[in-house]
């Protein structure tokens, strides 16, 4: 009895603002439970069985989100919707959790209850998400994914790009990575609402974590800007005037020097003999010393250069008009884009079935003091591919292959085409050229005015954009993009075509061997084969195309190159009889001559 009133006594004990131990331990025990309930009820409804559970879900973002790699991957680590949609802190957690009781409420009133009226709230559901995020610094992203646990040497070029250029500018996941569980609407928004959502947040500016810095140090130790204007500083330097270096010379030397010289000039005189006798100089460059650049052309689809500069249509709109060259961001992924493309998945509304997406071509260049030669090969398409809206399946049935090259200056103080850098020949390519998705009727080629300055007889061709007074990019309200109409005047015209602001077109024709020289501006003009020659041959399933191009020039729409400076280059290979738009490009690049930076680099022969 003494011991059951001692018991007794202690669970009276008061121990806090005149509470018993006996009523703490009570509250206490019941506080567990209920927290142990409370946390037991809501993990249940953060698991992937009770998000799917109402048929809005099952039927919508659960059918998209099973085709992503958040669902299926080659690690077996499955991110489901309340990794991406509920917050891991407790507090936000419950603050999720009593938001979601107004989307209970909308399911109550059949808000969503069909997939016709989701979809018509599908965008507004997505900016919602989206927001939170912003504001969040895409917080449940980086439960996973973390700039610190990255290593940029296991990531793509693009995407090493844009996480150094999000870390110091303060962009947040989501500013890049929208409809990646679900179908994409981002494409609804206009531009300026997309530039809106994805401005930097100086707040989100974070350190370089080591691994990314020595990335860096390592990369810009290696080529660049400014090593290719030491190179230009030391070529110059190594040059002496001839007056100042007068020294004795042995008899040994004497001899040796004339036949150093004979040696060197043997090359040219090659050159001019076979050019005399009407082969093509380039044959007789050994062009087995010279490392072949593989260069993968790849097909465009419609992606034309309104497409590139619409921050909806691409996603690299932004790092391109901010100075990151096509090359920065998609060297490697050129096969994976043409497969895209030509499948008719990205930017394709007629695709051919069959056609290849990539086409690998073996470049080799050289030069000696009069020319610029080059050599292109590639394996023959392994079949021929019909086109089914052309009579007979072939567009160009005279032509079963054509070679186009273009050519601009590459100048950063005083560029002559503004985005010759960034996209080479993809900007001569619009959304209102033939075959695009506006290109204008028939009845428009006659009854323009502008048929009486430009030659229209084969429909819209290539143009830059200096040529016009504006571009439409964006096509609010039903405006047709590109600018096709907007021609400058005459004397504008010619002002840009002498101060150089064209891309010089050399092009070969594998049906009639012929050479073609001309230059895009207003339009695409070709004056015959004065400064250029080529030559080519399919031989064992592989063509052969080699080139011979003046280096100097004073006709209208040529460029006169110097050996000390780069140029923007580009190619197109129209494959198996094709023509118009349905040609294989390759990214643009830098030429250069005797310099291992350069990415198509001339070899003095």
């Amino acid at each position: 009895m003494a011991n059951s009133s001692r018991k007794f006594g202690l669970m009276s004990r008061k121990v806090l603002l005149g509470t018993t131990l006996g009523a703490a331990l009570f509250f206490m025990i019941v506080g567990v439970v209920f927290w142990g309930g409370f946390n037991t009820a809501m993990e249940a409804t953060n698991s992937l069985d009770f998000c799917i559970s109402c048929h809005e879900m099952e039927e919508n973002v659960f059918q998209e989100y099973k085709k992503t790699i958040h669902y299926t991957n080659r690690s077996g680590v499955r991110a489901t919707c309340s990794d991406c949609h509920v917050p891991d802190p407790w507090v936000h957690k419950v603050v999720r959790k009593v938001q979601a009781s107004n989307e209970v409420f909308h399911k109550v009133l059949g808000t969503i209850d069909t997939p016709e009226k989701f979809d018509k709230k599908r965008l507004q559901l997505a900016q919602n998400v989206w927001r939170a995020m912003k504001e969040t610094d895409s917080r449940e992203c980086r439960n996973c994914h973390d700039f610190s646990s990255m290593n940029p040497e296991d990531q793509k070029k693009r995407s090493r790009k844009q996480h150094i250029n999000g870390m110091q500018a303060g962009n947040t996941c989501i500013d890049c990575h929208k409809g990646i569980a679900h179908n994409k609407v981002h494409d609804q928004l206009t531009d300026e609402e997309l530039t809106a959502l994805e401005i930097p947040d100086p707040e989100n500016i974070r350190p370089i974590p080591p691994q990314w810095q020595a990335y860096i140090d390592g990369k810009s130790a290696g080529k660049g800007a400014d090593k290719k204007a030491d190179k230009k500083v030391d070529k110059t330097a190594t040059v002496e005037p001839v007056a100042e270096t007068v020294t004795e010379t042995t008899s040994a030397e004497a001899t040796e020097a004339p036949a150093a010289a004979s040696e060197a000039a043997a090359p040219v005189a090659a050159a001019a003999a076979a050019a005399a006798s009407g082969q093509n100089p380039a044959a007789n460059i050994d062009w087995s010393s010279i490392e072949p650049k593989e260069v993968t052309l790849f097909y465009p689809g419609q992606a034309s250069m309104e497409w590139a500069l619409k921050g909806s249509d691409h996603g690299g709109k932004r790092a391109f008009v901010t100075g990151d060259r096509c090359f920065d961001c998609h060297e490697d992924e050129e096969v994976d884009i043409g497969d895209l493309i030509v499948s008719g998945d990205k930017a394709e509304s007629t695709p051919i079935p069959g056609k290849r997406g990539s086409i690998l071509v073996k470049t080799q260049a050289a030069h000696d003091a009069d020319n610029l030669y080059m050599r292109f090969q590639w394996e023959e398409a392994e079949q021929h591919v019909p086109i089914s809206f052309v009579e007979g399946g072939k567009m160009d049935p005279d032509n079963q292959i054509k070679l186009a090259i273009m050519l601009a200056t590459d100048s950063e103080d005083d560029p002559k085409v503004e985005y010759a850098e960034g996209a080479g020949c993809w900007q001569t390519c619009h959304h209102d050229a033939n075959y695009m998705p506006h290109q204008p009727d028939d009845s428009v080629r006659t009854s323009s005015p502008l048929a009486q300055r430009l030659d229209l007889s084969n429909g819209f061709t290539k143009y830059l954009k200096e040529s016009r007074t504006e571009i439409e990019i964006e096509g609010k309200d039903g405006k047709k993009r590109g600018g096709w109409d907007k021609l400058k005047d005459e004397a504008e015209l010619q002002a840009l075509l002498e101060n150089g602001s064209f891309m010089d077109l050399l092009r070969y024709k594998s049906g009639s061997g012929e050479s073609e020289d001309g230059y895009i501006l207003a339009e695409r003009v070709m004056t015959g084969g004065q400064g250029v020659q080529f030559t080519g041959e399919l031989k064992d399933g592989t063509w052969t195309v080699l080139m011979t191009r003046k280096l100097t020039s004073d006709q209208p729409g040529d460029i006169s190159m110097a050996t000390d400076q780069w140029y923007n280059i580009g190619f197109a290979i129209h494959d198996d009889f094709s023509s118009s738009r349905f040609h294989h490009i390759s990214l643009g690049l830098k030429l250069g001559f005797d310099d291992e930076d350069a990415e198509i680099n001339a070899i003095r022969k």
